[in-house]
C-alpha cells in the first residue's frame, strides 16, 4: 500500500485525536507536526515518536517533503494555512469548521482547486453508524421523500472551558459561539441528509454566559430547495449537557432519527464521549422492530471500541484513501462551505430582521 506523508499543523488539545490516527493508519507515514509554541511541538513529535517539530509550517511543508495535512488550528487561522499547504501541493484535511468567513472558504476551495490537491473537513459524525443507517435508509426511498429535519442540542459549556484556551469565546479569535464551534457536525448531517438549502431565519443570543463574547444559544427555521423544512434548536445553557439529535421524517409518514451525543457534553481533549451514538427514532414501515436491535449493537460496539478516537481515524483513513484513489473525500470543502453559509445565514438573519436566501457570497 502506498503510505501518503502527513503533517500536522496545531498541537492542541483536539490536534491528538488526529495525531494518534495518523501515526497508526496504514496509508500514512506522519513526518511531522507544526505548532506557534516550540515545547508544544516538541512534545507532540516525542509522543508520537516519528514526526520532526516545526514552528513554521512553510519551512515543515518544504523540508519535510509533506503530502498531505490536517489543520487543527484555531478556526480563524485556517484559511492562511490552508492556502499555504494546497499552495505547496500538499492536500489539506481541516478541523471543523472550513473557516468563519466564506471569504475565508472561498479562498481555500480556490487555492485547492488551483493547486489541485484534495480538500476535506472534517465531520466525524457521519461515520457513526446510526447516521450512516440513516442515510442509506433516506438514498433507499425507505420514508419517502425528507420533508422536515431538526436538529435539536441541549449542552453545556463551562468558565473553566473557555479559559482552557485563550482564542475561546471571543469573535476575533474563535469566530462565534454555539453556531461556529458545537454545532457544525450536526448542521452538516442535516443538510448532508435533507439536501440543498433555500433560505434560513434565524435568531441568537448569550442567555447564561457573561463572561464571552459570543452566542451560546440559537434557533432556525430552515427552508430546503425540495421543498421540505427545518428547524435547529442549539444552546449550552443546559447543565452537565443532555443530548445532540437530528431527526428526518419523511412523506410517507416515517420517520428516522440520532442521538449523535447524550450525557455529559464531549470536549475534544478534555473528556471522552460518555454515551454511544444511537438511533432513537426508526418508524420505516416493517422496520419498526429494528430500532431495539440497532441499539444493541451499537452498545455493543461502543464497549469494544475508543469512540472518541474511532471515527476521526475513519474520517482521515477515507481522506488518505481519497488521495491515493484520486477520488473526492467524504466530506469534501464545498461541503464544508455550506455549513459556513449555515451559521453565517443565522447571524446574518437576525442583524436584517428577515431570511436569508442561498447561496450566499463573501
Amino acid at each position: 500500500m502506498r503510505r501518503i506523508r502527513t503533517a500536522l499543523i496545531g498541537c492542541g488539545k483536539v490536534g491528538h485525536l488526529h495525531a494518534a490516527a495518523l501515526a497508526t493508519l496504514p496509508e500514512s507515514d506522519f513526518v511531522a507536526v507544526c505548532d506557534s509554541s516550540p515545547e508544544r511541538a516538541a512534545a507532540f513529535a516525542t509522543q508520537y515518536v516519528t514526526p520532526r517539530p516545526f514552528t513554521d509550517p512553510e519551512a515543515m511543508l518544504g523540508q519535510a517533503s509533506v503530502e498531505a495535512v490536517v489543520l487543527c488550528t484555531p478556526h480563524p487561522l485556517h484559511a492562511a494555512h490552508a492556502v499555504l499547504a494546497a499552495r505547496r501541493g500538499a492536500h489539506v484535511l481541516v478541523e471543523k469548521p472550513l473557516a468563519t468567513t466564506l471569504a475565508d472558504c472561498d479562498a481555500i476551495i480556490s487555492a485547492a482547486a488551483a493547486g489541485g490537491v484534495k480538500l476535506g473537513v472534517v465531520s466525524q459524525r457521519r461515520l457513526f453508524e446510526p447516521v450512516q443507517r440513516m442515510k442509506a435508509a433516506i438514498d433507499a426511498g425507505k420514508i419517502g421523500r425528507p420533508i422536515l429535519g431538526t436538529f435539536h442540542m441541549l449542552s453545556w459549556r463551562d468558565q473553566a472551558y473557555y479559559r482552557s484556551d485563550p482564542w475561546r469565546g471571543r469573535w476575533d479569535t474563535e469566530g462565534g459561539g454555539v453556531l461556529v464551534n458545537q454545532s457544525p457536525h450536526q448542521l452538516d448531517i442535516l443538510q448532508w441528509l435533507m439536501g440543498p438549502i433555500e433560505e434560513i431565519s434565524g435568531y441568537w443570543s448569550n442567555l447564561s454566559h457573561p463572561f464571552v463574547e459570543v452566542d451560546d444559544t440559537a434557533l432556525a427555521m430552515i427552508r430546503f430547495k425540495s421543498g421540505g423544512l427545518g428547524a435547529v434548536v442549539a444552546s449550552l445553557c443546559q447543565k452537565p449537557g443532555i443530548y445532540a439529535k437530528v431527526h428526518v421524517h419523511g412523506s410517507n409518514g416515517a420517520s428516522v432519527g440520532v442521538q449523535t451525543d447524550g450525557g455529559a457534553s464531549f470536549v475534544a481533549g478534555m473528556s471522552e464521549i460518555a454515551e454511544p451514538p444511537l438511533n432513537d427514532l426508526w418508524t420505516i414501515p416493517g422496520e419498526e422492530h429494528l430500532l431495539a436491535q440497532f441499539e444493541a449493537e451499537d452498545r455493543a460496539r461502543f464497549r469494544e471500541i475508543n469512540a472518541t478516537e474511532r471515527y476521526h481515524a475513519l474520517q482521515i483513513a477515507d481522506f488518505l484513501s481519497a488521495i491515493i484513489e484520486d477520488r473526492d473525500p467524504l466530506v469534501t470543502g464545498r461541503d464544508g462551505r455550506v455549513v459556513v453559509e449555515m451559521f453565517t445565514a443565522i447571524y446574518q438573519s437576525q442583524n436584517l430582521g428577515r431570511p436569508v436566501k442561498f447561496p450566499l457570497d463573501h
